[in-house]
Formats: C-alpha cells, sequence, structure tokens
C-alpha cells in the first residue's frame, strides 16, 4: 500500500511539473523557440526583440499594456514587393487590356494607348492625371463586391513580371515573421497603405493574417443604391481620400483611433506616419526596410519612381530608427528563393 501511494505521489508531482510547463510556455510563447529564423543575427534583429521584450515585460520601464501595443505597417515595399511597379498598378494595367474591347476610343487616348503598347514611359508621361483616369477607368462603375471579386480573380493567376511567381508569393518571409511574432506577443497589426484599400483586402487575411478591418488604405467615393431591390454600395469615379504621405497618420486617426506604438516602412512615402508613431508619450519604435539586394530582390531608394527613400533614409540615424539592409539583415527575403 506504501509503494502505490508513492507511485500516486510521484505520478501527481510529475503532473503537477508538466502543467507548471505549459503555463510557463504558455505565457512566454515566443521567447521559448527562436523568433524570426528568417533574419541574420545582426544588431537590426536584436534591436527588435529588445523592444518587443521591453513592451510585454510587467515592472519594466518599456512595459506597454497589451490595448496599446498597436502596429502598423506601409504593405508597398514593406510587406511585399513594389518593384518593376507597384502590384495595384499591375492590376491597373491587366484590367486596361481586359477591357480594351469594348472601349476602341482607347486605341488613340493616353494614358490608355500607351497601356495597350505597353510603353511604361509614355504612362509615365501622362503624370498624376494619368494614373487617377485609369484607376477610375478600372475601378469604379462597379458595387463592392464586383470589385472585390475582380481583385480575388485577377490575384488568382497573375503573375509578377520579373519572377513569373503570383503576386501573393511576392511577399517578404521576414516581414511575415515580424508581423507573427508581435502578435504572439499581445500585438494588434495594422496595413496602412497608399495602395487601395478595397484591392488589399481580399487577400491580406490569407497572406499576413491581418483580417480587412485592420488595413487602412486609399479609397474612392462609393454611395448606396438599390439594384432592383437589393441595397448595394457603388464604385464612383471619384478620389475619397488619398493614405499616402501626410495622409497616413490622417487615416490612422480615424480609422484606428489611436496611436501606434510600432511602425514599420520603405519610403519616404511613410515619413509622416513613423514621425508621428515616434512622437508619442512612451516607448515606441520604427523600421525603414532599405532595398540593398539586387540578386534576390532590387536595389533602390533615392532615384526610384516607386518607393523612393530619401529623406526619412538621411533622418533615420537622427530620430533613432532602425533601417533593416536586406542584403545584411536577412537570410531570406521570398519563400520560393
Amino acid at each position: 500500500m506504501r509503494r502505490s501511494t508513492q507511485a500516486i505521489d510521484v505520478s501527481l508531482a510529475s503532473v503537477a511539473v508538466a502543467l507548471i510547463l505549459l503555463i510557463a510556455a504558455a505565457w512566454n510563447p515566443v521567447f521559448a523557440q527562436e523568433p524570426l529564423p528568417s533574419w541574420n543575427d545582426t544588431p537590426a534583429k536584436a534591436r527588435i526583440m529588445d523592444f518587443v521584450k521591453a513592451t510585454v515585460t510587467e515592472d519594466g520601464n518599456g512595459y506597454v499594456a497589451p490595448s496599446d501595443r498597436i502596429a502598423v505597417f506601409d504593405n508597398d515595399g514593406t510587406l511585399w514587393s513594389e518593384q518593376p511597379y507597384y502590384t495595384q498598378l499591375g492590376f491597373v494595367l491587366d484590367r486596361v487590356k481586359a477591357l480594351a474591347p469594348r472601349h476602341p476610343e482607347w486605341k488613340t487616348k493616353e494614358p490608355f494607348k500607351s497601356v495597350l503598347a505597353g510603353d511604361m514611359k509614355g504612362i509615365a508621361r501622362g503624370g498624376e492625371k494619368g494614373i487617377v483616369d485609369l484607376v477610375m477607368a478600372t475601378h469604379a462603375g462597379m458595387t463592392t463586391e464586383e470589385f472585390s471579386k475582380t481583385v480575388s480573380d485577377w490575384f488568382a493567376t497573375a503573375k509578377h513580371p520579373r519572377t513569373g511567381k503570383p503576386y501573393t508569393e511576392m511577399t517578404y518571409v521576414p516581414m511575415r515573421e515580424l508581423l507573427d511574432y508581435l502578435r504572439a506577443n499581445g500585438f494588434s497589426t495594422y496595413i496602412v497603405s497608399g495602395g487601395g484599400v478595397e484591392f488589399m483586402r481580399p487577400v491580406t487575411e490569407r497572406i499576413y493574417g491581418i483580417p480587412p478591418e485592420q488595413v487602412v488604405g486609399s479609397t474612392i467615393a462609393t454611395q448606396y443604391d438599390l439594384v432592383g431591390d437589393v441595397p448595394v454600395l457603388k464604385r464612383l469615379p471619384k478620389i475619397d481620400f488619398i493614405d499616402d504621405g501626410p495622409g497616413k497618420p490622417v487615416g490612422i486617426n480615424k480609422f484606428i483611433g489611436a496611436r501606434p506604438i510600432f511602425v514599420a516602412g520603405n519610403s519616404d512615402g511613410d515619413y509622416e506616419m513613423m514621425r508621428w508613431t515616434t512622437a508619442g508619450e512612451g516607448p515606441s519604435f520604427a523600421m525603414l526596410v532599405h532595398h540593398t539586394d539586387a540578386d534576390r530582390e532590387y536595389a533602390y531608394d533615392r532615384e526610384s519612381a516607386f518607393g523612393k527613400l530619401d529623406k526619412a533614409l538621411d533622418e533615420a540615424e537622427r530620430r533613432n530608427w532602425l533601417v533593416v539592409d536586406m542584403k545584411r539583415d536577412w537570410k531570406t527575403i521570398f519563400a520560393f528563393q
């Protein structure tokens, strides 16, 4: 009987130890395993981890309550590739070609003529007005549901012009790991992008784990209407809000309603968002993704037509913003490499 009692005591002790280990793992899910495995062990990775660890360490100087752990990410050039042109511009070009049979006038009308001829310089000569004309022709005149399906269908077949891979595979593995790492440590992650909000929302949850309601972007005007007796939202040929540059802090305040403590971008279009985030009270962290790897991705910054990084790069050191060097700091860039 004594042996049986001792065996039970040992079993109970083993169960207790196992429960303690499980509880510890639940409280510390990221620190129990290697975080950010696609990042090299450079100062950039260490700075990110040190900040996150400080925000979750109770009674520490850098502790931040979970409700205030808000992280915002630019999309183009920060989470997915923006070269040789923005992904949404690729969608616009393909939509113009698909719709061209209905618009014979486009054969002689700019900027549609240049799109149909594959003349990127001609498109560029049209400037901002030309781009707006293209966006309105391909994004408006339909319901929100119709546009969402059009976008989803495009993503299902469209390929990146350089790699031949689906655009949904042109996402940066280290940044997806960073999103997961932050969420595992109690952060809410948002996209704040100059891209169209309804262009991004159909795919962001699948590729980033970010649901549609946590995506902030540029919008065109919509209005309530009835088709027969069915209520719909119709997309109008009119710009509603541009979520870029100084528009990004405005968009964050309008749609998120709180100042983030973590921000990631890659261009001067993110400058104001980074300034605003790091101007808040308490701990904050800002990082720039610097495209330095021409072999595995692209190398560009100050002179680029897409994702120009000039002013923000000049001020990064003075403002204590981390500059992530893709070539030096990332073991891999895309999952297919």
